[in-house]
């Protein structure tokens, strides 16, 4: 009668671990961080660049388009430099600590003298105070999806 319940029991065992062992060893999509949409995204210490993009038709002018997270207690200003016109240039967002700061919808935010064709990727280093920056490859998009047409330059 033992023997049954012990050979019960292991035959149970090797049954729920043969049907769950994947979960043991494929790695779980859902842990893997992605950006869910057309933008890219960046993190330096308490700050964050969320889904950023470039919309231009032309490829001389852009609208970058990001949402700046400060999840610090202190106000940050952050520089986001990009390459216009032969030279590096530098743009700033002033963000309060514990806040969401969006750029380039209500207010465009321009980036002029670009060489970024619908397409590409555009390089923008992103960078505040003493902390090291990250250099993002930003995707440039033109107005072919309606949702982008009002906030093209």
């Amino acid at each position: 009668m033992r023997a049954r319940i012990v050979a019960s029991t292991s035959l149970a065992a090797v049954v729920m671990l043969t049907a769950a062992g994947c979960g043991f060893i494929a790695p779980q999509a859902t842990t893997e961080h992605y950006d869910p949409s057309d933008g890219t995204s960046a993190t330096i210490a308490s700050v964050k660049v969320l889904n950023a993009i470039v919309l231009s038709n032309d490829g001389e002018t852009g609208n970058l388009i990001a949402s700046v997270a400060n999840i610090g207690n202190d106000r940050v200003t952050v520089t986001l430099q990009y390459e216009g016109d032969g030279q590096k240039i530098d743009k700033k967002v002033s963000v309060a600590g514990n806040t969401v700061k969006s750029i380039g919808t209500d207010e465009q935010f321009l980036l002029d003298g670009i060489d970024a064709k619908p397409g590409s990727l555009m390089p923008v280093f992103v960078q505040y105070d003493d902390e090291t920056g990250k250099q993002m490859l930003v995707p440039v998009l033109d107005g072919t999806l309606p949702e982008y047409t009002q906030y093209l330059p």
